[in-house]
């Protein structure tokens, strides 16, 4: 078994949550219950189904969760592009959250790729 927290994927994703309540935080209120619960859920799906996969016993078993991680980054990926295009982030906020998801994307493609190869 892996211990979650000593995963840099996980570190890095777990900063990036702490980001995204952050900048949501600041969002108009009639978004609570839409895209700020949406970029909120998301954010923090990546960095649980990280720590849920590694209880799992194999490495096919983790790897679909991280597969699941992944998908969690793309759909965040696209609220990060959706509210800078509404002018909810502005471009500086916009491009440091794209930078992090497309190192955390990066990360867990070569994380499956290497478990793949096991």
């Amino acid at each position: 078994m892996r211990i979650y927290t000593e995963l840099k994927v996980w570190q890095k994703s777990h900063k990036l949550v702490l980001e995204v309540f952050r900048v949501t935080s600041k969002f108009p209120k009639e978004e609570k219950y839409g895209l700020t619960s949406q970029m909120r859920r998301a954010a923090f799906s990546i960095p649980a189904n990280i720590a849920e996969g590694c209880a799992k016993e194999g490495d096919k078993d983790f790897a679909r969760f991280l597969r699941i991680s992944l998908g969690s980054a793309n759909e965040l990926e696209y609220f990060f592009l959706l509210t800078r295009d509404l002018h909810m982030l502005d471009s500086e906020t916009y491009g440091k959250l794209a930078e992090q998801i497309t190192e955390i994307r990066k990360m867990l493609v070569s994380f499956i790729v290497s478990l793949r190869k096991k």
